[in-house]
């Protein structure tokens, strides 16, 4: 994808969507696999080619190594991107209300086994390590957002969680007392999956299971929000609303099966 003149922060926002769309729509023209690339291949890769940042966002005291308007692949052609697409290098508004919602309120995970499913950059496992979580595990299938975790922890100053790449949703529950999970539900397929899995892991373990999402059409029509309580709504920092076409909030819910 490449866009003519400077990107100012309120014309970036419009090329958030457009931006993954031209990523998904070059996936079958590049090499996905990561096999073969050591990390510290994927470390320099990511320290070249994003920015520290998020002051702007929802926890301005967890730093994090993210795409802005400074960084090449805003203009460069996306077929150049020699891996998945990078969800990982996105804070999105629902991983945002959930991080906010943790650091204020410590106690959800302090001394607690967590599991930050979806983890992306990072952001809701960090915030869980701040709060004094015992064990934290970070789920993501891209191995590239596994070292961006890695990266983003050692900026604010954290050892890093357990990262596990392979795909949890569906497998044999483990135990942990909370699950996070930040703007999952994206995809109608995968929130019917989530759904299934989430009950299993609540009546295998008793798992406490919290949500964060800006109220995304695919969330709100899934017969999954019936069942859960608002906990926390947070309203959206300027930037942010722009990078998602206009959405003014993020809220947390905690998933309650027997409503």
């Amino acid at each position: 994808m490449i866009m003519s003149g400077p990107l100012t922060p309120s014309k970036c926002s419009r090329y958030v969507k457009v931006f993954f769309r031209a990523f998904e729509q070059t996936r079958k023209h590049r090499c996905l696999s990561n096999s073969g690339r050591s990390d510290a291949f994927i470390r320099s890769f990511i320290a070249e080619n994003t920015e520290t940042t998020g002051e702007q966002s929802l926890t301005p005291e967890v730093r994090l190594r993210l795409f802005t308007p400074n960084c090449r692949f805003w203009r460069e052609r996306p077929e150049l991107w020699p891996f998945d697409d990078p969800y990982w290098a996105i804070y999105w508004p629902g991983g945002q209300a959930l991080s906010r919602y943790v650091l204020d309120n410590p106690g959800v995970c302090l001394g607690k086994t967590v599991l930050d499913l979806g983890s992306g950059c990072g952001a809701s496992a960090i915030a869980a390590k701040l709060c004094g979580a015992a064990h934290v595990v970070a789920n993501d299938i891209d191995t590239v957002a596994a070292v961006a975790t890695h990266m983003n922890c050692e900026l604010n100053g954290l050892e890093p969680p357990v990262c596990v790449t392979d795909n949890m949703i569906g497998s044999e529950p483990e135990h942990f007392d909370l699950i996070l999970l930040g703007d999952m539900f994206y995809d109608e397929a995968l929130a019917t999956s989530l759904h299934s899995w989430l009950d299993r892991c609540i009546k295998t373990h008793g798992t406490e299971v919290l949500i964060g999402d800006p109220g995304r059409a695919q969330f709100e029509g899934h017969g999954i929000r019936r069942l859960l309580h608002q906990l926390a709504q947070f309203e959206l920092p300027e930037s942010v609303r722009e990078e998602n076409y206009g959405l003014t909030c993020s809220s947390v819910w905690r998933y309650h099966p027997e409503l």
